[in-house]
């Protein structure tokens, strides 16, 4: 029996083919872009097939540096970030975890308060606090340090709140047959519900490491030392040309690097991140 298929089912796969052209397009120039020189793509019309220069232009951002950060290479630039994600997915994460667990599992004093407290923070982004955070930065001498660009940004309200639901929907009986077993607080944290979170903790990780990674602002404000640029201020920086034109097929290699660590904690972690959200394994 031939299945009968409606308009609607081409129609939203024409759709779906449409927004993949709009958002393939642009990846596509800036492959393209990094794969001529640069007299080539001062000309006019834009090149849209590949040339040959694609891996020695990446090699040049890689390990030389491109523009006024040429002093300053890419890769360089790429390990501050990539430390600085890691450190605000990993820090958020552990100190989200284990501030709902405190909410949800131990009974003390104005805990609703405190997590009330901590919830009213998301109204509290970096850019209407950064005035005192930079003050506070600055007077543990943490400024142009890698530790300036994360511990500032490790705090989340919304990793919190996440990881709170999360254990509220704990059945008690899992508690009651830790608690008959002779399990503390520690090894019930450990052994139940770090297991039953793997799959939120999986999605978390993917969308704060990608937040970590796209900061600009705070690196910005924190860091004078080029040896402390992340990969976001380095392409920024590039593209500061004052009597020269900018080199546009090292600009879309370094953007393309850039690019990379992202795309592979995502497809990566793929299967997790998906299942994070819209499902528990409880």
């Amino acid at each position: 029996m031939v299945e009968k298929r409606s308009f609607s089912f081409y129609l939203n796969h024409l759709v779906i083919i449409i927004g993949i052209l709009v958002i393939g397009f642009p990846l596509w120039i800036t492959f393209v872009a990094a794969s001529h020189d640069m007299v080539r793509m001062a000309q006019a019309p834009l090149p849209l097939w590949p040339g040959d220069r694609f891996f020695e232009n990446m090699a040049q951002a890689l390990f030389h540096g491109v523009g006024h950060a040429r002093e300053q290479p890419v890769w360089i630039m790429l390990f501050n970030s990539l430390i600085m994600a890691l450190s605000i997915a990993l820090g958020k994460i552990v100190i989200s975890i284990l501030s709902a667990f405190a909410i949800v599992y131990f009974d003390f004093r104005f805990r609703m308060f405190f997590f009330w407290m901590i919830f009213i923070t998301l109204m509290l982004p970096v850019e209407v606090r950064i005035i005192p955070t930079f003050a506070v930065v600055a007077d543990l001498g943490m400024l142009n340090t890698r530790l300036g660009l994360s511990v500032p940004l490790i705090a989340s309200a919304t990793a919190t709140f996440m990881f709170r639901q999360v254990f509220l929907t704990v059945p008690d009986e899992m508690l009651e047959a830790a608690r008959m077993d002779g399990a503390g607080p520690l090894r019930f944290f450990k052994d139940i519900l770090l297991p039953l979170s793997r799959t939120n903790i999986a999605a978390l990780f993917v969308i704060l490491f990608i937040y970590g990674w796209n900061q600009y602002l705070w690196p910005l404000l924190i860091t004078t030392d080029k040896d402390m640029y992340t990969i976001v201020m380095g392409i920024k920086q590039m593209l500061e040309a004052v009597e020269e034109a900018p080199e546009w097929h090292l600009i879309t290699a370094t953007t393309l690097l850039a690019q990379l660590p992202p795309v592979l904690v995502v497809v990566g972690m793929q299967h997790l991140f998906v299942k994070g959200l819209t499902e528990t394994e409880k």
